[in-house]
């Protein structure tokens, strides 16, 4: 890579970090070396990752949960491989079939939004396929911290807090209250620095690896999910679960100034950050903070949502070819559409996040950029009893409008917001890359990639350099440190510039990057969370 490892011009406590045996990136310090702990136990970046995703969901359970979504891309013995672990809406649900309920819009909360959970049989597929160590050894240190307990960190504990004192006002069936019981045992959220720990995450954390997720979608959690839901007459079943499970795809990618930038295709938004790069690729960009570049990258971005949003759905009822959408005559066509103002694009607003994401390499050469959450922090807000079981709610996503292109049908995927990134060049890993956070994710991906490839910009400095997220018409909204003479020089181009008093809202990545002709990693971590990068 072409990066300066000295320049550092963006606040930081951190600097990169290199190392040559192995390294392991994600938002949980404990989680980090419990990656780093199974590379030290004779596994690789395969086992890292799926020992981390795991820790992460007793970790970070404000941001994912055993009851999520994951997505992978793995590089190993010298290709690229897509892991879709995200889960369709259950065979007995329909638009027809809410409106009879009285719905005229999916909610947040509830059953209603829930869709199948993908994660065990994610994690039990990269295990299978690519893993050396067994499957229950890459899962004991979820087990153990989930057991023993563990002090919960800064950032953590202000999300936990948040979800508590919202939960509060909004959750108040009873089929609510195994949350609670969960993550509030105390009547209260835990505090910062206080020990939490979960019995039920526990077993269940044993029986999936004693069963290589089986028992999630055939066994006795399976019986266990189903149940509940047919207490709540709910539309999630025995057979939704024992009929799922996770798919391996083929990649998408565009070629960005001579290095393939790859996601996971639709359903995901991955395909948002490649059309946006594919149309600013056609531009030259000389200095990283200049209104001309900051205004460009915002309204490519404005075109690339606008159609996502009108296109991207599960994979089968696409209406366009992805190759088109990626192709330099549609970029082009877009690009033309760029002036030197502020544009109002199609009505679109995006939603909040809530999201893990961790990159993993190994002395080897294997790499893995992964990605898994439960949507909206902890999710629907359903806890499945005695199995500590926190169930996704990512069908809010879904239309109930029937000529939508997304809209709910039995057994569809729904557009889904989280996206792992991975840089090759010359057919050789650069490496894996991501910024979790709801519809900041091709956002950063985009500010993530240019920083690196246009700006020259280390691991560690590309995470930290202030962010911008467009929210919806010409509001866009800025980082505290976002420099003050841009902002008021977007705003004469017609920006609505809202600068916000923290940088909770724009995204946390990581990143691992291989020096091609050395093998050194360098990763850098974000400095928005508890962010840390366990090296070897």
């Amino acid at each position: 890579m072409n990066v300066d490892l000295q320049f550092h011009p963006y606040p930081s406590q951190r600097m990169t970090v290199m190392a040559k045996r192995g390294m392991v990136a994600t938002s949980q310090p404990l989680a980090a070396q419990a990656g780093l702990d199974m590379l030290k136990k004779g596994g690789n970046a395969i086992d890292a990752a799926v020992a981390t995703a795991a820790a992460l969901t007793v970790l970070e359970p404000t941001s994912n949960g055993i009851g999520g979504d994951a997505f992978a891309l793995v590089w190993a013995n010298g290709s690229l491989y897509g892991l879709d672990a995200s889960g369709p809406a259950p065979r007995s649900i329909s638009i027809e079939a809410l409106k009879e309920r009285g719905y005229e819009k999916i909610p947040v909360h509830g059953w209603m939004p829930v869709t199948v959970p993908g994660a065990p049989s994610g994690w039990a597929e990269l295990s299978k396929r690519f893993g050396r160590l067994s499957f229950r050894e890459v899962l004991q240190p979820a087990i153990d911290y989930a057991e023993s307990g563990y002090p919960l960190t800064p950032i953590l504990g202000k999300y936990w807090e948040f979800a508590y004192q919202r939960f509060k006002q909004v959750l108040k069936g009873e089929e609510f209250q195994h949350w609670f019981e969960t993550f509030a045992p105390s009547g209260r959220a835990p505090k910062i620095g206080e020990m939490w720990r979960s019995a039920d995450h526990t077993a269940t954390l044993r029986s999936i690896g004693d069963t290589y997720g089986e028992s999630f979608y055939k066994g006795e959690l399976a019986d266990k999910i189903a149940a509940f839901s047919k207490k709540y007459n709910a539309f999630l079943s025995e057979e939704d679960l024992a009929g799922y499970k996770a798919e391996w795809v083929t990649p998408i990618k565009v070629n960005y100034r001579g290095y393939d930038v790859w996601e996971i295709p639709p359903s995901t938004q991955g395909l948002i950050a490649l059309l946006g790069l594919n149309i600013v690729n056609g531009y030259s960009f000389s200095h990283r903070d200049s209104v001309d570049t900051i205004h460009k990258q915002i309204e490519a971005m404005k075109l690339a949502f606008t159609d996502g949003k009108a296109y991207i759905t599960d994979p089968k009822e696409m209406r366009f070819q992805i190759s088109e959408l990626l192709s330099e005559e549609y970029g082009a066509r877009r690009r033309a559409e760029i002036s030197e103002q502020a544009m109002m694009p199609a009505p679109y607003q995006p939603a909040s996040g809530g999201t893990i994401y961790l990159a993993t390499a190994d002395v080897e050469g294997n790499m893995v950029s992964f990605i898994q959450s439960n949507y909206m922090g902890f999710g629907s807000g359903l806890v499945v009893p005695g199995t500590g079981i926190a169930l996704q709610n990512r069908g809010y996503d879904f239309s109930l409008d029937p000529s939508h292109h997304n809209a709910l049908k039995p057994g569809k995927k729904t557009f889904h917001t989280i996206i792992p990134g991975f840089l090759t060049k010359g057919n050789q890993a650069v490496g894996p890359f991501g910024v979790m956070g709801g519809f900041m994710q091709p956002q950063g991906h985009m500010q993530i990639v240019m920083n690196t490839i246009d700006f020259h910009l280390n691991p560690q400095a590309a995470l930290d350099a202030p962010r911008w997220q467009w929210m919806e018409d010409k509001k866009v909204r800025v980082e505290p440190h976002f420099p003050l003479s841009l902002a008021q020089a977007l705003i004469r181009k017609g920006h609505q510039i809202e600068m916000m008093v923290d940088s909770g809202g724009f995204g946390r990545g990581q990143i691992i990057w291989r020096d091609l002709e050395t093998g050194v990693l360098m990763g850098g971590t974000e400095s928005r969370t508890d962010g840390a990068i366990a090296v070897w």
